[in-house]
């Protein structure tokens, strides 16, 4: 072979390097050492949940409360059980937050815990208990906020009431019809959104032409309405 094939032959070699290496340059995405860092960070948010929920048993309140707050944020489902423990700590504010926690996770596992705290002892605990079962949407637990709905705290009856319409369950008109007469106007008015809510989910559901009669004061000189309107 003459010199001057040799020397063609090995640029051709080298531009073929050169092309090759500034493909993968241009196209990371061929490079096959980025498919395990998927695998990597899913293993480091685990663990990271796994040092979390292991949190919650620790001897400091502030600690536990924290922990609780960060598994609400991660929306980790895997703590849902640790977090449904955390709700008979002795701490108010640890049942708090894991009760605002489950429901920024959303997980129906937990409606029935959150619906028997809404007879724990602090009215705090009970009002984010209304609010968590508001998240989850779970219709099994239109009975408890029903009975909610009397509590004896202003903000937990509100609370409840807001929650029963973010449900829109019809079983809950007859309670919430009731606390239209409720002492606090704040109440009344949730009431008021909540059964709005509800007919908004059925129109034509006939609870509510059984508990709510619209008795309009009789003009003197009535105008024509249109068809259909009533």
């Amino acid at each position: 072979m003459s010199p001057l094939a040799v020397f063609f032959r090995t640029l051709m070699k080298s531009s073929a390097v050169f092309l090759g290496a500034g493909i993968i340059f241009l196209h990371p995405s061929l490079d096959w050492s980025n498919t395990a860092r998927p695998t990597a960070r899913q293993g480091s948010a685990q663990e990271a949940a796994d040092a979390l929920i292991a949190a919650l048993k620790d001897s400091d309140a502030g600690v536990r409360k924290q922990a609780a707050w960060a598994l609400g944020e991660m929306e980790s489902a895997k703590a849902v059980p640790a977090l449904i423990e955390a709700l008979k700590d002795s701490e108010v504010e640890v049942r708090q937050h894991a009760m605002s926690a489950l429901g920024e996770i959303g997980d129906a596992r937990a409606a029935a815990a959150i619906a028997g705290a809404l007879k724990d002892s602090d009215p705090r605990v009970r009002a984010r208990a209304a609010s968590a079962l508001a998240e989850i949407g779970d219709k099994t637990t239109v009975d408890a906020l029903i009975a909610a709905v009397r509590d004896s705290n202003v903000e937990v009856r509100r609370r409840a009431v807001s929650a029963l319409g973010e449900i829109g369950d019809s079983r809950a008109l007859p309670a919430l019809t009731a606390a239209l007469k409720d002492e606090d106007a704040g109440v009344r008015r949730q009431a008021v959104m909540a059964i709005a809510e509800i007919s908004d989910e059925d129109d034509n559901h006939p609870s509510l032409t059984q508990h709510i009669r619209i008795h309009p004061k009789p003009r003197p000189h009535p105008k024509p309405v249109i068809a259909g309107i009533r």
